[in-house]
């Protein structure tokens, strides 16, 4: 690559982004200090001893506590999304009385609206008249409505916090990590949303906990000692994907 296209390359990554120009990190790291970060593991270990249990697992040793310990860990992660979710859900659930008062509350701040304009309208006619004590009652009328207006508004929007809007916002949550997706959303927001670090990570716990059960359940492996390593080990492999 000459240096033309070289400099050509590097002012369009830095206008549209490394992802589109397929230069972005493919990996999902989990370190950065973001949203859900919760800062340096409380039992980590020196590398030396987690690579000594690593090698005592390979040789068929197993580990009840150190499991249990790991299972109990995810399933405290997987119950407070899970938590998360129902909560997200039963916030997109209207009631047909809900529905009915939002629609009123809209058809209300409508009508406030044109009364609006009709006294707006006649206050600027009455003042190309000269009229102008009239002109100022029309003012202070479209003043008087505006604040109506506001009233309405907020209540409106009170109503949409309290209240589901699943009707009118399209939205659902994703049963993986408890985010609001839209029905409305493209392929590309979708996927973006697939391949981020929340959605993924809160996938890895489930599948740990499924991976883990299903060993427990396995003839001859009691604790799923194997099975949880060598989910360990996956998981310093991350998934490509972009960065959501």
């Amino acid at each position: 690559m000459g240096r033309k296209a070289e400099v050509q390359r590097v002012a369009l990554e830095r206008l549209m982004g490394p992802e589109m120009m397929g230069t972005a990190e493919k990996d999902v790291h989990f370190t950065d200090p973001k949203k859900m970060d919760l800062g340096p593991c409380p039992k980590s270990h020196l590398p030396r001893y987690k690579e000594m249990y690593d090698a005592a697992v390979e040789r068929g040793e197993t580990f009840p506590q150190i499991v249990a310990d790991f299972q109990r860990n995810i399933h405290m992660f997987v119950g407070d999304i899970d938590r998360k979710i129902g909560s997200n859900k039963r916030r997109l659930e209207q009631t047909p009385e809900e529905m009915e008062r939002f629609n009123a509350m809209m058809r209300d701040i409508n009508e406030v609206q044109e009364a609006i304009t009709a006294a707006t309208n006649e206050m600027e006619s009455l003042g190309e008249q000269g009229r102008v004590e009239e002109s100022l009652k029309e003012l202070e009328k479209v003043e008087a409505l505006k604040a109506e207006r506001a009233d309405k508004e907020k209540e409106l929007q009170t109503l949409q916090e309290n209240s589901g809007a699943s009707g009118h916002q399209k939205l659902r949550v994703c049963d993986i990590c408890g985010a609001y997706l839209s029905i409305l959303d493209s392929d590309r927001r979708l996927a973006d949303h697939f391949s981020g670090k929340m959605h993924v990570g809160y996938q890895r716990l489930r599948d740990l906990l499924v991976d883990i059960q299903r060993q427990q359940r396995s003839p001859g492996v009691p604790d799923g000692s194997s099975n949880a390593a060598r989910d360990r080990r996956r998981s310093r492999s991350p998934p490509t994907g972009r960065l959501s």
